[in-house]
């Protein structure tokens, strides 16, 4: 079926979501496994950096329930063992995906760019944070790399065309936003000033279509089948 509007990436990215998170245990590499079987052509996750420099994957960069540690006080080899390095996923899956990265540790992002150049696959990375400005510095790293922009509609107190604006000028390539504040009208105002439209928390089939109709550039999901197979119904494979 036709989109009702256009996108600028067609067909769009399908991220799973920390790995097929709603099939296997998230950001394990068994979970990054399973998320491209089904199909995903990107994959999410949260980057951290260890006590001796290890780039690593994990939602809430602490170990421990009740002494909690951050991982930037411990070392690799105290991880636990499920817990991959951004290299290990590439040893893993290999690059022919988008990999989005929540760079949830600024102090990770040296090693970010650094382990994706090593294979080849800053073309393909997207590194995201909520502080717009921040990520504008990052371009320095990499000419190739891809800079998001991860918000809320109700954060843009100047309001969203004024953030289209500074987002162009600043060389920021996309906006992330919550499922619930895209509509159309906002998709076809990112795409007027040629930044990509991204949306996360997108886990029914109802969202997922609304968001390819409306010209979405990428979603976000923990249910990679359900996901797939919307990207697939507007853009079916031969």
């Amino acid at each position: 079926m036709p989109t009702r509007l256009p996108a600028r990436r067609s067909p769009p990215i399908g991220f799973a979501h920390r790995g097929a998170r709603a099939h296997a245990r998230e950001n394990t590499l068994e979970a990054f496994l399973l998320a491209r079987r089904l199909g995903a052509t990107g994959l999410e996750s949260d980057v951290w950096v260890t006590s001796d420099g290890e780039v690593v994957l994990d939602h809430d960069g602490v170990l421990g329930r009740v002494r909690k540690r951050p991982l930037s006080g411990v070392q690799r080899a105290s991880l636990p063992g499920h817990i991959p390095t951004l290299e290990e996923l590439y040893l893993a899956c290999g690059t022919d995906f988008e990999l989005a990265l929540d760079i949830k540790d600024p102090a990770a992002i040296g090693g970010v760019v650094a382990t994706a150049q090593r294979y080849g696959a800053t073309d393909r990375l997207w590194v995201c944070h909520h502080d717009w400005r921040l990520v504008a510095s990052w371009r320095d790293l990499d000419p190739d790399i891809k800079l998001v922009d991860s918000t809320r509609l109700r954060s843009m107190k100047d309001g969203a065309e004024r953030r289209a604006a500074q987002l162009a000028d600043a060389g920021i390539d996309a906006v992330n936003l919550h499922v619930s504040d895209w509509s159309g009208g906002l998709t076809t105002l990112f795409h007027r000033f040629e930044r990509y439209a991204f949306a996360w928390d997108a886990q029914f089939d109802r969202q997922l279509d609304e968001l390819v109709d409306m010209g979405i550039d990428a979603v976000f999901s923990d249910h990679t089948d359900r996901m797939t197979g919307a990207i697939e119904r507007f853009f079916p494979k031969d």
